[in-house]
């Protein structure tokens, strides 16, 4: 008697998944790295291409994949030009970590740690204390952000050993809690245009022996979201800030190393029901689920009490051939959050974690309506979102 035949495909294994490059080629290894080749106690340098300078500037463009780069040299000639010099020189990107979003890349590149450690999982993520979802990005409801986020960051670290510190960015960041719990440490300076801030970047390279400086850019990502990595005012945004990266490196002091990354890539998805699965219309996606966190492309699932079991294996009965869906436990051994997720961080990811593989998103129309129509989208492990550059110009 012939055996019945399973009809559809096995789910995604989690172990399949491209979990980042944590402790040897991460954002989370940038900072800890050129802090210890400036002799910054409490430092270690993890990624071992890199070698140290005296005065260090990190420019992170907003939303600047490693592969939407090499795909727009036209736009991106001076950036392009430095494509071999990416990781010391090796050519090769390094990983953003996951999830692949804004507030949890920018907590890493500060603190110097892995996402499980920093405590920043997701763009939203369930406060424990409270049972709410917070918006980690806006900082939405307000919680006390040395409660959130306790370690000291890198650039704290430095400027108590008395390297010069320095971060040039947009004034609207400069008393965000984010800014507090990522970036600060040193003197933040605000600067509107793009050109002033590459100015005063350099201007602040050169204030000391040792320095590092920090400056960011926000609007590759900001068109990416809005109109598509596939679109003109997307490719304006990238033909300007390839200028303003030429601007910085050619007014380096000597000793000094820039080095230009990004926070993760991105990925523009149809509209259509085949490729934005809606949560708010979706009755068995729903079945037992108390808050939906995370983004499109990585969410936190967080079932009503008793129901996780079900809603996991829902989910990976309705998603599992184009999204890797883990239980908490499972994310976690899999290295997913870092090689540790810390206890007081344990309960902010989901009972259930979704992250996509496919050209796909998990939207909620109703609860979500901005986010549900954006056209590029990021978050997952997939090299589109993961992978980011690592530049370098020396003097």
């Amino acid at each position: 008697m012939a055996l019945p035949t399973w009809d559809h495909p096995e789910p995604l294994a989690v172990d399949s998944a491209p979990v980042p490059e944590y402790g040897a080629g991460s954002l989370a290894d940038v900072l800890p790295t050129l802090a210890a080749g400036m002799s910054v106690p409490g430092t270690t340098a993890a990624i071992p291409e890199l070698t140290p300078a005296d005065r260090n500037c990190v420019f992170l463009i907003d939303g600047l994949g490693w592969e939407q780069l090499r795909a727009h040299p036209d736009e991106a000639p001076f950036m392009s030009s430095l494509l071999a010099s990416s990781r010391g020189g090796t050519g090769r990107p390094i990983t953003a970590g996951y999830p692949a979003t804004t507030a949890t890349s920018l907590a890493s590149v500060g603190t110097g740690l892995p996402p499980g450690a920093h405590g920043l999982p997701g763009y939203t993520a369930r406060n424990p204390a409270t049972g709410e979802l917070m918006n980690q990005l806006r900082w939405n409801p307000w919680t006390d952000p040395r409660a959130w986020q306790p370690h000291p960051t890198i650039f704290q670290l430095a400027d108590a050993a008395g390297v010069h510190t320095a971060q040039v960015s947009s004034p609207t960041f400069q008393n965000t809690p984010l800014t507090k719990v990522a970036l600060s440490g040193g003197t933040f300076h605000g600067r509107l245009s793009g050109e002033e801030r590459m100015d005063l970047a350099a201007e602040q390279l050169a204030a000391g022996d040792r320095s590092l400086v920090y400056t960011y850019y926000a609007e590759v990502d900001g068109k990416g979201h809005r109109f598509g990595i596939d679109s003109d005012p997307w490719r304006g945004q990238l033909m300007y800030v390839d200028r303003l990266v030429q601007r910085l490196a050619e007014q380096l002091p000597p000793r000094s190393a820039l080095y230009v990354t990004a926070d993760h890539g991105m990925i523009d998805i149809p509209f259509d029901e085949q490729h934005r699965i809606d949560f708010d219309e979706d009755w068995e996606l729903r079945a037992g689920v108390a808050l939906l966190g995370g983004e499109g492309r990585a969410r936190h699932v967080y079932a009503v009490p008793g129901a996780q079991a079900d809603v996991l294996t829902c989910w990976r009965e309705v998603l599992g051939e184009q999204f890797w869906i883990a239980s908490r436990d499972e994310a976690i051994a899999a290295g997913w959050f870092g090689p540790r997720v810390d206890e007081r961080v344990y309960a902010r990811l989901g009972d259930v974690i979704a992250a996509a593989r496919d050209d796909v998103l998990i939207i909620a129309s109703e609860r979500e309506p901005k986010e549900s129509a954006m056209v590029g989208n990021h978050g997952s492990m997939t090299p589109v979102e993961q992978l980011v550059p690592l530049l370098q110009v020396r003097t």
